[in-house]
Formats: C-alpha cells, sequence, structure tokens
C-alpha cells in the first residue's frame, strides 16, 4: 500500500479494495475470501456498455461498509478468523481427528471447501474456513470418534465425491448474490455448464455471445495456461448428470426472467427493453434445494430481498429470436422444458435412476 493510496480524502463514498484491506486490517488474500464468503459487501461498478463486470473483490466498497465492519466489538482479531482458511491437515487437528478421517467427511459432503489451488504437482489443494471447520465438530460430535455411520461408509465406497460440487455450490451464490442484472445472473449460470451444454440450451446464438460476455471472471488464483488450467477448468464445470441437469434447468428459467426484462443485443445493438410482466413480483422467503445447488432465484441480489414472479406466463418471452423460430415448423408443438433439457445428457437412460430422483447429499 503505497503513502499516496493512503491519503485519499476519508469523506470519499467508496475506496478501493487495496484501501479497504488496509483498512480491515486484511491481507490481500484475507480480504479476497472475506469478500467471496460474503462478509464484505463491494460496490457493483456501472454498465458501461455491456461487457463483463469486474470480479467482486476487485470492486469498490462504500464508506459505510468499511464502518460497519469497524464498529464489530471484536475487530479486527474477529474478522480475521472468520476468514481464516486451513487446509485438510489442519483442519483434521482443529477437530482433533486423523486427516483420513477428515477426507472421508469432505469427500461425502460434510464440509464444504471455501477455494482451491494446485500445487506444483497440480494436485488440487482444498481450504477450508477454520470457524466452519470447529462449528462442524460442536455439532455433529458423532462423526468425530467411533465408526462412521453406515451410509457415510456406503457413499464413500461407491467414489462419491463432494468437494468439487459443494466448492460450486459456494462460488454460484457469491455470484448471484453480487448483482441484480438478469443476465448477469443467468451468465452465472452459464459459466458452471459447458459449452455444448449451453448450446443444448440456449439455441439463439446471440443469446450465447451476450452470455459468453458477460461470463464472470475465474476465480482468484486461478492458472492462466497449462496443464494447471486444464485441471481448475474441470472443476469449475459441473461434472456429475443430475447437477448438469439441475443447472440446465436453472440456466433456462433464469433466461425468461432475463427475456422479461430486455432482449439479448445483436451486433452493433444495445439491449432491447421488453414489454413489462402482466404480474407484479412478490418477495417470497429463499427455498432449500434438495439437490444442494443454488438457484438463480434463491439467491438474493445485493441490497435486496429475493424476488420471483408470482406467475411464469409463457407470453413474457415476447415474440421468438429468429434462431428459434427456424428451429421448429410452423404449427409445430413445442417440446417441453424438461424433454428438451433431458436430451443428450451423457447416461441418460429410460429405466429407473432418472434425474428425477431425489438424492440427499446432507
Amino acid at each position: 500500500m503505497t503513502v499516496d493510496a493512503m491519503t485519499v480524502d476519508e469523506t470519499t463514498r467508496t475506496v478501493t479494495p487495496s484501501r479497504a484491506a488496509a483498512e480491515l486490517e486484511l491481507k490481500r488474500e484475507e480480504f479476497r475470501l472475506a469478500v467471496r464468503m460474503g462478509l464484505i459487501r463491494t460496490t457493483p461498478l456501472p454498465d458501461r456498455g455491456g461487457g463483463r463486470e469486474r470480479a467482486p473483490e476487485r470492486r469498490p466498497v462504500e464508506r459505510a461498509e468499511l464502518d460497519r465492519l469497524k464498529a464489530a466489538p471484536d475487530f479486527p482479531d474477529g474478522l480475521r478468523e472468520r476468514v481464516r482458511a486451513v487446509g485438510a491437515g489442519e483442519a483434521a487437528g482443529l477437530l482433533s481427528i486423523t486427516p483420513d478421517r477428515f477426507a472421508r467427511l469432505a469427500r461425502t459432503g460434510h464440509l464444504s471447501p471455501v477455494r482451491f489451488y494446485l500445487n506444483r504437482y497440480r494436485s488440487v489443494i482444498w481450504l477450508y474456513v477454520a470457524a466452519e471447520v470447529t462449528a462442524f465438530g460442536e455439532e455433529h460430535p458423532a462423526l468425530l470418534g467411533g465408526r462412521l455411520p453406515a451410509e457415510v461408509r456406503e457413499r464413500e465406497a461407491a467414489g462419491e465425491d463432494l468437494r468439487a460440487r459443494n466448492w460450486r455450490s459456494r462460488h454460484l451464490a457469491l455470484l448471484l448474490r453480487g448483482t441484480d442484472d438478469p443476465w448477469v445472473r443467468a451468465a452465472a449460470v452459464a459459466s458452471l455448464l459447458d459449452p455444448i451444454q449451453v448450446a443444448e440450451v440456449v439455441d439463439d446464438p446471440y443469446e450465447r455471445g451476450h452470455l459468453d460476455r458477460l461470463r464472470p471472471p475465474p476465480p482468484p488464483g486461478f492458472p492462466v495456461s497449462g496443464a494447471a488450467y486444464e485441471v481448475a477448468e474441470r472443476l469449475v464445470r459441473a461434472d456429475d448428470p443430475d447437477e448438469i441437469l439441475w443447472h440446465r434447468v436453472s440456466l433456462a428459467l433464469a433466461l425468461d426472467e432475463a427475456r422479461a426484462v430486455c432482449q439479448a443485443p445483436h451486433p452493433g445493438e444495445r439491449p432491447r427493453p421488453a414489454a413489462p410482466a402482466a404480474t407484479e413480483p412478490e418477495v417470497v422467503p429463499v427455498p432449500v434445494s434438495d439437490a444442494g445447488v443454488v438457484r438463480p432465484s434463491d439467491v438474493a441480489p445485493a441490497g435486496g430481498p429475493v424476488r420471483r414472479p408470482a406467475v411464469r406466463a409463457r407470453a413474457r418471452r415476447g415474440a421468438p429470436s429468429p434462431g428459434r423460430a427456424a428451429a421448429r415448423a410452423p404449427g409445430a408443438p413445442r417440446p417441453g422444458l424438461l424433454d428438451r433439457l433431458r436430451r443428450s445428457l451423457p447416461g441418460r437412460t429410460g429405466g429407473g435412476g432418472g434425474w428425477g430422483e431425489r438424492r440427499d447429499w446432507g
């Protein structure tokens, strides 16, 4: 932090991330993690042409937010402790269990990583919030000693590993919480799917291009190239069939909401406002996902409550785009949403254990 940066007028409404970290007595990585966890609220920058939004930890922080955090009775030690991230070995020490037992609990979804990095051998190192690890031990003492429950052993024997999936859920929650722009929220969901999956849901090339321009930046510390990049890229994409289907459905619904606000721009155009919806949105509590995956409508945008349309009227979408109109003959029935989304999914069968089967990831 330079002297010039520290001589900014104290009455400035917002400050830079580096200035905010210095005032909160946080290291750079601690500040980034605090933002990712939602402990520090940053301010989205105004739209300057529909480009990609700045990462949350690179946005300015309002002076009022700094005052709120510094007014806490345990500042600054309490804030630093809440963002202290530990590896599996140190986390096992906090619970007084072996690293092997901690790994088994983490793989079966009992603890959720907050971030990851790749070491020089390109091995994935998961980090956990120390305060969350300690709280887990206090709430589930039976899992820390003796034989693990049969359900946990069966899931482990089946090769289940939910660490990446749980991290993706936290990552998506941050992205959805950080904006109220419906197209940006749809792009956040699309970022968890590979391009083929996105193309199957979004058949309009202009909409796909708009989503790509709004694609959120990668998380901090993401490799920029080489084999390490390929490993990290696989971690940020949904890989389980039912998780893929969940995000495809979420993307389709997010697109409905985005189209109701404005249409995706064609080359050289600004987004076109859509006709107002016939029904007013209502404020509802955040529902809990059975599949353990965050839906776009489940997370409130920054500074506002969760808003969900009271009625999802098909007429909201307006006239279909040229790409969608050409794909279906006049008068032909439109396939159902789930039927369209289930097509081409890997491993899809018509027997038992289909995509609609509920799974408990707890």
